[in-house]
Protein backbone atom coordinates (compact mmCIF):
# COMPACT_ATOMS: atom_id res chain seq x y z
CA UNK A 1 0.00 0.00 0.00
CA UNK A 2 1.39 3.39 -0.97
CA UNK A 3 1.14 6.61 0.99
CA UNK A 4 1.01 9.83 -1.02
CA UNK A 5 2.45 12.97 0.58
CA UNK A 6 1.65 16.34 -0.98
CA UNK A 7 3.38 19.65 -0.35
CA UNK A 8 1.32 22.60 -1.62
CA UNK A 9 1.99 26.25 -2.28
CA UNK A 10 -0.08 29.09 -3.72
CA UNK A 11 -0.22 28.43 -7.45
CA UNK A 12 -0.05 30.61 -10.52
CA UNK A 13 -2.77 30.22 -13.20
CA UNK A 14 -0.14 28.85 -15.59
CA UNK A 15 1.60 25.77 -14.24
CA UNK A 16 3.16 22.69 -15.79
CA UNK A 17 3.08 19.17 -14.35
CA UNK A 18 5.86 16.71 -15.08
CA UNK A 19 6.99 13.28 -14.01
CA UNK A 20 10.50 11.90 -14.54
CA UNK A 21 9.11 8.59 -15.72
CA UNK A 22 7.22 10.01 -18.68
CA UNK A 23 9.36 13.09 -19.23
CA UNK A 24 6.27 14.92 -20.43
CA UNK A 25 4.64 18.18 -19.43
CA UNK A 26 0.99 19.11 -19.37
CA UNK A 27 -0.32 22.65 -18.93
CA UNK A 28 -2.65 22.69 -15.94
CA UNK A 29 -3.50 26.37 -15.62
CA UNK A 30 -4.65 26.50 -12.00
CA UNK A 31 -6.61 29.71 -11.36
CA UNK A 32 -5.43 30.35 -7.82
CA UNK A 33 -3.57 33.66 -8.10
CA UNK A 34 0.13 34.37 -8.39
CA UNK A 35 3.02 32.04 -7.61
CA UNK A 36 4.93 32.73 -4.44
CA UNK A 37 7.03 29.55 -4.59
CA UNK A 38 8.17 27.90 -7.73
CA UNK A 39 7.26 24.26 -7.32
CA UNK A 40 5.10 21.64 -5.66
CA UNK A 41 6.41 18.09 -5.13
CA UNK A 42 4.17 15.03 -5.08
CA UNK A 43 5.74 11.72 -4.04
CA UNK A 44 4.65 8.34 -2.85
CA UNK A 45 6.42 5.83 -0.64
CA UNK A 46 5.72 2.37 0.70
CA UNK A 47 4.98 1.76 4.35
CA UNK A 48 8.16 -0.25 4.71
CA UNK A 49 10.48 2.29 3.16
CA UNK A 50 10.95 6.04 3.31
CA UNK A 51 12.71 6.07 -0.04
CA UNK A 52 10.93 8.03 -2.76
CA UNK A 53 9.48 5.81 -5.46
CA UNK A 54 8.60 8.63 -7.85
CA UNK A 55 8.55 12.40 -7.98
CA UNK A 56 6.13 14.70 -9.81
CA UNK A 57 6.91 18.37 -10.22
CA UNK A 58 4.59 21.32 -10.77
CA UNK A 59 6.43 24.39 -11.94
CA UNK A 60 4.72 27.79 -12.05
CA UNK A 61 5.48 30.54 -14.50
CA UNK A 62 6.10 34.00 -13.11
CA UNK A 63 3.29 35.70 -14.97
CA UNK A 64 -0.40 36.09 -14.16
CA UNK A 65 -3.54 35.37 -16.10
CA UNK A 66 -3.66 35.63 -19.88
CA UNK A 67 -4.57 39.06 -21.23
CA UNK A 68 -7.92 39.44 -22.99
CA UNK A 69 -7.47 41.23 -26.34
CA UNK A 70 -10.11 43.48 -27.93
CA UNK A 71 -9.79 44.91 -31.46
CA UNK A 72 -11.39 48.19 -32.58
CA UNK A 73 -11.22 49.17 -36.25
CA UNK A 74 -12.30 52.42 -37.88
CA UNK A 75 -11.15 55.11 -40.28
CA UNK A 76 -9.51 58.25 -38.93
CA UNK A 77 -11.93 60.69 -37.32
CA UNK A 78 -14.68 58.11 -36.82
CA UNK A 79 -14.94 58.13 -33.03
CA UNK A 80 -12.36 55.57 -31.86
CA UNK A 81 -11.09 57.87 -29.09
CA UNK A 82 -14.59 58.54 -27.77
CA UNK A 83 -15.39 54.83 -27.78
CA UNK A 84 -12.17 54.10 -25.86
CA UNK A 85 -13.09 56.64 -23.17
CA UNK A 86 -16.56 55.11 -22.82
CA UNK A 87 -15.07 51.61 -22.57
CA UNK A 88 -12.49 52.49 -19.91
CA UNK A 89 -15.20 54.35 -17.95
CA UNK A 90 -17.23 51.12 -17.75
CA UNK A 91 -14.27 49.42 -16.06
CA UNK A 92 -13.69 52.38 -13.76
CA UNK A 93 -10.83 54.86 -13.66
CA UNK A 94 -9.64 57.23 -16.34
CA UNK A 95 -7.19 56.09 -19.00
CA UNK A 96 -4.02 58.18 -19.07
CA UNK A 97 -0.71 58.21 -21.00
CA UNK A 98 2.17 56.25 -19.41
CA UNK A 99 3.59 58.25 -16.51
CA UNK A 100 7.08 59.62 -17.03
CA UNK A 101 7.19 58.41 -20.63
CA UNK A 102 7.14 60.05 -24.04
CA UNK A 103 4.65 62.97 -23.89
CA UNK A 104 3.65 62.13 -27.46
CA UNK A 105 2.84 58.49 -26.65
CA UNK A 106 -0.41 57.20 -28.14
CA UNK A 107 -0.89 54.63 -25.35
CA UNK A 108 -3.57 54.98 -22.69
CA UNK A 109 -3.40 53.02 -19.42
CA UNK A 110 -6.01 52.51 -16.69
CA UNK A 111 -6.24 50.09 -13.78
CA UNK A 112 -7.74 47.38 -15.99
CA UNK A 113 -7.08 48.32 -19.60
CA UNK A 114 -4.22 49.33 -21.84
CA UNK A 115 -5.09 50.88 -25.19
CA UNK A 116 -2.44 50.89 -27.90
CA UNK A 117 -2.78 52.70 -31.21
CA UNK A 118 -1.81 50.60 -34.20
CA UNK A 119 -0.33 53.68 -35.88
CA UNK A 120 2.69 52.78 -33.73
CA UNK A 121 3.33 49.90 -36.13
CA UNK A 122 3.87 52.16 -39.13
CA UNK A 123 7.00 50.93 -40.87
CA UNK A 124 7.34 54.23 -42.75
CA UNK A 125 7.34 57.68 -41.22
CA UNK A 126 5.51 60.59 -42.84
CA UNK A 127 8.43 61.43 -45.14
CA UNK A 128 8.93 57.79 -46.09
CA UNK A 129 5.27 57.41 -47.08
CA UNK A 130 5.44 60.54 -49.18
CA UNK A 131 8.60 59.34 -50.96
CA UNK A 132 7.06 55.94 -51.74
CA UNK A 133 3.67 57.39 -52.67
CA UNK A 134 1.65 55.36 -50.14
CA UNK A 135 -0.81 56.35 -47.43
CA UNK A 136 -0.90 55.12 -43.83
CA UNK A 137 -3.88 52.96 -44.84
CA UNK A 138 -1.70 50.94 -47.23
CA UNK A 139 -0.40 47.68 -45.66
CA UNK A 140 3.02 48.40 -47.18
CA UNK A 141 3.38 51.28 -44.70
CA UNK A 142 2.81 49.01 -41.68
CA UNK A 143 4.82 46.28 -39.92
CA UNK A 144 2.32 43.45 -39.40
CA UNK A 145 4.98 40.94 -38.37
CA UNK A 146 5.96 43.08 -35.38
CA UNK A 147 2.32 43.84 -34.60
CA UNK A 148 1.51 40.14 -34.45
CA UNK A 149 4.59 39.22 -32.41
CA UNK A 150 3.98 41.92 -29.80
CA UNK A 151 0.21 41.45 -29.43
CA UNK A 152 0.82 37.70 -29.08
CA UNK A 153 3.48 38.30 -26.44
CA UNK A 154 1.26 40.64 -24.42
CA UNK A 155 -1.63 38.17 -24.64
CA UNK A 156 0.70 35.52 -23.19
CA UNK A 157 1.63 37.80 -20.29
CA UNK A 158 4.96 39.12 -21.56
CA UNK A 159 6.07 42.75 -21.59
CA UNK A 160 7.21 44.27 -24.91
CA UNK A 161 9.09 47.33 -26.12
CA UNK A 162 6.52 48.82 -28.46
CA UNK A 163 7.49 51.48 -31.02
CA UNK A 164 5.88 54.94 -30.98
CA UNK A 165 4.66 56.81 -34.03
CA UNK A 166 4.81 60.50 -33.26
CA UNK A 167 1.75 62.18 -34.79
CA UNK A 168 3.23 65.62 -34.12
CA UNK A 169 6.57 65.16 -35.90
CA UNK A 170 5.54 62.33 -38.22
CA UNK A 171 8.61 60.37 -37.09
CA UNK A 172 9.12 57.00 -35.39
CA UNK A 173 10.22 57.64 -31.78
CA UNK A 174 12.15 55.24 -29.47
CA UNK A 175 10.02 52.41 -28.06
CA UNK A 176 8.13 52.31 -24.74
CA UNK A 177 7.66 49.39 -22.35
CA UNK A 178 4.15 47.89 -22.37
CA UNK A 179 3.33 45.48 -19.55
CA UNK A 180 0.51 42.97 -19.98
CA UNK A 181 -2.80 44.35 -18.60
CA UNK A 182 -6.01 42.50 -17.83
CA UNK A 183 -7.49 43.86 -21.06
CA UNK A 184 -5.51 45.01 -24.09
CA UNK A 185 -7.36 47.10 -26.67
CA UNK A 186 -5.70 47.50 -30.05
CA UNK A 187 -7.35 50.33 -31.97
CA UNK A 188 -6.64 51.76 -35.37
CA UNK A 189 -6.89 51.16 -39.08
CA UNK A 190 -5.82 47.49 -39.26
CA UNK A 191 -6.66 45.36 -36.18
CA UNK A 192 -8.45 42.75 -38.31
CA UNK A 193 -6.45 43.03 -41.53
CA UNK A 194 -3.78 40.41 -40.77
CA UNK A 195 -5.29 36.99 -40.03
CA UNK A 196 -2.60 36.21 -37.45
CA UNK A 197 -3.53 39.30 -35.43
CA UNK A 198 -7.25 38.71 -36.03
CA UNK A 199 -6.96 35.21 -34.54
CA UNK A 200 -5.56 36.68 -31.31
CA UNK A 201 -8.68 38.80 -30.70
CA UNK A 202 -11.19 37.71 -28.08
CA UNK A 203 -13.71 40.25 -29.40
CA UNK A 204 -13.74 42.74 -32.27
CA UNK A 205 -15.67 45.91 -33.10
CA UNK A 206 -15.88 47.98 -36.27
CA UNK A 207 -17.09 51.60 -36.32
CA UNK A 208 -18.68 52.05 -39.74
CA UNK A 209 -19.39 55.69 -40.56
CA UNK A 210 -21.19 56.15 -43.89
CA UNK A 211 -19.63 58.39 -46.53
CA UNK A 212 -22.47 60.93 -46.21
CA UNK A 213 -22.06 61.29 -42.44
CA UNK A 214 -18.25 61.24 -42.63
CA UNK A 215 -18.39 64.04 -45.21
CA UNK A 216 -20.84 66.09 -43.10
CA UNK A 217 -18.70 65.66 -39.98
CA UNK A 218 -15.53 66.66 -41.82
CA UNK A 219 -17.19 69.76 -43.25
CA UNK A 220 -18.41 70.80 -39.80
CA UNK A 221 -14.95 70.34 -38.30
CA UNK A 222 -12.62 71.46 -41.07
CA UNK A 223 -14.62 74.37 -42.45
CA UNK A 224 -15.90 75.78 -39.16
CA UNK A 225 -12.85 75.08 -36.98
CA UNK A 226 -9.90 74.95 -39.36
CA UNK A 227 -10.91 77.26 -42.19
CA UNK A 228 -10.55 74.67 -44.96
CA UNK A 229 -12.39 75.11 -48.23
CA UNK A 230 -15.11 72.73 -49.36
CA UNK A 231 -13.00 71.77 -52.37
CA UNK A 232 -9.97 70.84 -50.25
CA UNK A 233 -12.16 68.73 -47.93
CA UNK A 234 -13.62 66.84 -50.88
CA UNK A 235 -10.13 66.30 -52.33
CA UNK A 236 -8.83 64.94 -49.01
CA UNK A 237 -11.68 62.46 -48.71
CA UNK A 238 -11.38 61.31 -52.32
CA UNK A 239 -7.61 60.82 -51.97
CA UNK A 240 -8.11 58.38 -49.06
CA UNK A 241 -11.11 56.57 -50.48
CA UNK A 242 -9.37 53.97 -52.72
CA UNK A 243 -7.14 52.72 -49.89
CA UNK A 244 -10.00 52.86 -47.39
CA UNK A 245 -12.20 50.77 -49.69
CA UNK A 246 -9.38 48.30 -50.36
CA UNK A 247 -7.85 47.80 -46.91
CA UNK A 248 -10.01 49.21 -44.08
CA UNK A 249 -13.66 48.75 -44.98
CA UNK A 250 -13.41 44.96 -45.71
CA UNK A 251 -12.43 44.33 -42.08
CA UNK A 252 -16.02 44.84 -40.92
CA UNK A 253 -16.92 41.38 -42.25
CA UNK A 254 -14.78 39.89 -39.44
CA UNK A 255 -16.17 42.02 -36.60
CA UNK A 256 -18.26 40.52 -33.80
CA UNK A 257 -20.11 43.84 -33.47
CA UNK A 258 -20.48 46.72 -35.92
CA UNK A 259 -21.75 50.19 -35.03
CA UNK A 260 -23.01 51.64 -38.29
CA UNK A 261 -23.76 55.38 -38.50
CA UNK A 262 -26.07 56.54 -41.31
CA UNK A 263 -28.13 59.60 -42.29
CA UNK A 264 -31.54 59.80 -40.63
CA UNK A 265 -34.60 58.44 -42.42
CA UNK A 266 -36.90 60.61 -40.31
CA UNK A 267 -36.10 63.79 -42.28
CA UNK A 268 -36.51 63.40 -46.06
CA UNK A 269 -33.46 64.61 -47.98
CA UNK A 270 -31.43 65.48 -44.87
CA UNK A 271 -27.75 66.07 -45.59
CA UNK A 272 -26.56 67.92 -42.48
CA UNK A 273 -25.60 64.80 -40.51
CA UNK A 274 -26.88 66.23 -37.23
CA UNK A 275 -29.68 63.68 -36.77
CA UNK A 276 -28.37 60.14 -37.16
CA UNK A 277 -29.62 56.62 -37.70
CA UNK A 278 -27.35 54.19 -35.86
CA UNK A 279 -27.39 50.40 -36.18
CA UNK A 280 -25.79 47.93 -33.76
CA UNK A 281 -25.07 44.77 -35.76
CA UNK A 282 -24.30 41.82 -33.48
CA UNK A 283 -23.00 38.50 -34.76
CA UNK A 284 -24.79 35.41 -33.48
CA UNK A 285 -22.88 32.47 -32.00
CA UNK A 286 -19.95 34.42 -30.53
CA UNK A 287 -18.78 32.75 -27.33
CA UNK A 288 -19.61 34.70 -24.16
CA UNK A 289 -21.55 37.31 -26.19
CA UNK A 290 -25.35 37.32 -26.24
CA UNK A 291 -26.82 39.98 -28.57
CA UNK A 292 -28.98 42.71 -27.09
CA UNK A 293 -32.67 42.56 -27.99
CA UNK A 294 -35.73 44.79 -27.82
CA UNK A 295 -38.93 43.37 -26.25
CA UNK A 296 -38.83 39.84 -27.72
CA UNK A 297 -35.65 38.03 -28.76
CA UNK A 298 -35.64 36.98 -32.41
CA UNK A 299 -38.80 38.93 -33.32
CA UNK A 300 -38.98 41.85 -35.73
CA UNK A 301 -39.89 45.00 -33.81
CA UNK A 302 -40.62 48.62 -34.77
CA UNK A 303 -41.09 50.92 -31.77
CA UNK A 304 -41.77 54.63 -31.41
CA UNK A 305 -41.36 55.40 -27.68
CA UNK A 306 -44.15 57.15 -25.83
CA UNK A 307 -43.75 60.94 -26.12
CA UNK A 308 -44.94 61.45 -22.54
CA UNK A 309 -42.15 59.23 -21.20
CA UNK A 310 -39.31 60.24 -23.53
CA UNK A 311 -38.95 63.89 -24.51
CA UNK A 312 -37.65 64.37 -28.04
CA UNK A 313 -37.84 67.23 -30.50
CA UNK A 314 -38.63 66.92 -34.19
CA UNK A 315 -38.23 64.50 -35.93
CA UNK A 316 -38.69 62.19 -32.91
CA UNK A 317 -37.14 58.80 -32.18
CA UNK A 318 -37.71 55.39 -33.68
CA UNK A 319 -36.23 52.02 -32.69
CA UNK A 320 -36.20 48.82 -34.74
CA UNK A 321 -34.89 45.35 -33.95
CA UNK A 322 -34.74 42.03 -35.73
CA UNK A 323 -32.69 39.21 -37.26
CA UNK A 324 -30.69 39.70 -40.45
CA UNK A 325 -27.64 38.45 -42.34
CA UNK A 326 -24.36 40.38 -42.67
CA UNK A 327 -21.57 39.13 -44.94
CA UNK A 328 -23.13 35.68 -44.78
CA UNK A 329 -23.33 35.65 -40.96
CA UNK A 330 -26.50 35.47 -38.88
CA UNK A 331 -26.85 38.70 -36.92
CA UNK A 332 -29.25 40.61 -34.70
CA UNK A 333 -29.67 44.31 -35.48
CA UNK A 334 -30.80 47.00 -33.05
CA UNK A 335 -31.37 50.41 -34.62
CA UNK A 336 -32.06 53.90 -33.28
CA UNK A 337 -33.03 56.85 -35.50
CA UNK A 338 -33.27 60.29 -33.90
CA UNK A 339 -31.88 61.86 -30.73
CA UNK A 340 -32.64 62.34 -27.04
CA UNK A 341 -33.49 65.69 -25.46
CA UNK A 342 -33.12 64.50 -21.86
CA UNK A 343 -30.66 61.74 -20.97
CA UNK A 344 -32.23 61.19 -17.56
CA UNK A 345 -35.27 59.80 -19.39
CA UNK A 346 -33.13 57.16 -21.11
CA UNK A 347 -34.05 54.75 -18.32
CA UNK A 348 -37.39 54.31 -20.13
CA UNK A 349 -35.61 52.94 -23.21
CA UNK A 350 -33.13 50.94 -21.13
CA UNK A 351 -35.97 49.15 -19.32
CA UNK A 352 -37.19 47.73 -22.66
CA UNK A 353 -33.79 46.31 -23.66
CA UNK A 354 -32.55 42.87 -22.58
CA UNK A 355 -29.10 41.21 -22.54
CA UNK A 356 -27.42 44.59 -21.91
CA UNK A 357 -25.07 43.07 -19.28
CA UNK A 358 -25.68 45.72 -16.63
CA UNK A 359 -24.76 45.14 -12.98
CA UNK A 360 -27.80 47.06 -11.73
CA UNK A 361 -30.99 48.66 -13.00
CA UNK A 362 -30.22 51.92 -14.80
CA UNK A 363 -26.49 51.40 -15.33
CA UNK A 364 -26.66 52.34 -19.02
CA UNK A 365 -28.43 55.58 -18.14
CA UNK A 366 -25.91 56.28 -15.38
CA UNK A 367 -22.98 55.81 -17.77
CA UNK A 368 -24.59 58.06 -20.39
CA UNK A 369 -25.25 60.81 -17.83
CA UNK A 370 -21.71 60.54 -16.46
CA UNK A 371 -20.27 61.14 -19.94
CA UNK A 372 -23.00 63.44 -21.24
CA UNK A 373 -20.46 65.90 -22.69
CA UNK A 374 -18.96 63.22 -24.97
CA UNK A 375 -19.77 63.37 -28.71
CA UNK A 376 -22.81 61.28 -29.63
CA UNK A 377 -24.31 61.24 -26.14
CA UNK A 378 -27.70 62.39 -27.44
CA UNK A 379 -28.04 59.68 -30.12
CA UNK A 380 -27.44 56.03 -30.92
CA UNK A 381 -23.65 56.32 -31.24
CA UNK A 382 -23.22 57.04 -27.53
CA UNK A 383 -25.95 54.60 -26.50
CA UNK A 384 -24.58 51.68 -28.50
CA UNK A 385 -20.94 52.40 -27.61
CA UNK A 386 -21.95 52.30 -23.94
CA UNK A 387 -23.85 49.03 -24.37
CA UNK A 388 -20.94 47.42 -26.24
CA UNK A 389 -18.61 48.54 -23.43
CA UNK A 390 -20.84 46.77 -20.89
CA UNK A 391 -20.94 43.67 -23.10
CA UNK A 392 -17.12 43.64 -23.26
CA UNK A 393 -16.95 43.83 -19.46
CA UNK A 394 -19.30 40.86 -19.24
CA UNK A 395 -17.32 38.93 -21.86
CA UNK A 396 -14.08 39.60 -19.96
CA UNK A 397 -15.56 38.35 -16.69
CA UNK A 398 -16.93 35.20 -18.34
CA UNK A 399 -13.60 34.50 -20.07
CA UNK A 400 -11.66 34.82 -16.83
CA UNK A 401 -14.15 32.65 -14.94
CA UNK A 402 -14.02 30.02 -17.69
CA UNK A 403 -10.21 29.90 -17.74
CA UNK A 404 -10.09 29.52 -13.97
CA UNK A 405 -12.79 26.84 -13.90
CA UNK A 406 -11.77 24.58 -16.80
CA UNK A 407 -8.27 23.53 -15.60
CA UNK A 408 -9.58 22.70 -12.11
CA UNK A 409 -12.33 20.56 -13.62
CA UNK A 410 -9.73 18.82 -15.80
CA UNK A 411 -7.69 17.82 -12.74
CA UNK A 412 -10.77 16.25 -11.16
CA UNK A 413 -11.51 14.10 -14.20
Amino acid sequence: MAICAVYTTQLNPTCSFSTPASKTQTQLGFGFGFCQKQQVVFYKRSQSSSRRASVSLITCSAGGQETVVIGLAADSGCGKSTFMRRLTSVFGGAAEPPKGGNPDSNTLISDTTTVICLDDYHSLDRTGRKEKGVTALDPRANNFDLMYEQVKAIKEGKAVDKPIYNHVSGLLDPPELIKPPKILVIEGLHPMYDQRVRDLLDFSIYLDISNEVKFAWKIQRDMAERGHSLESIKASIEARKPDFDAYIDPQKQYADAVIEVLPTQLIPGDNEGKVLRVRLIMKEGVKFFNPVYLFDEGSTISWIPCGRKLTCSYPGIKFTYGPDTYFGNEVSVLEMDGQFDRLDELIYVESHLSNISTKFYGEVTQQMLKLSDFPGSNNGTGLFQTIVGLKIRDLFEQLIASKAKTPVEATRA
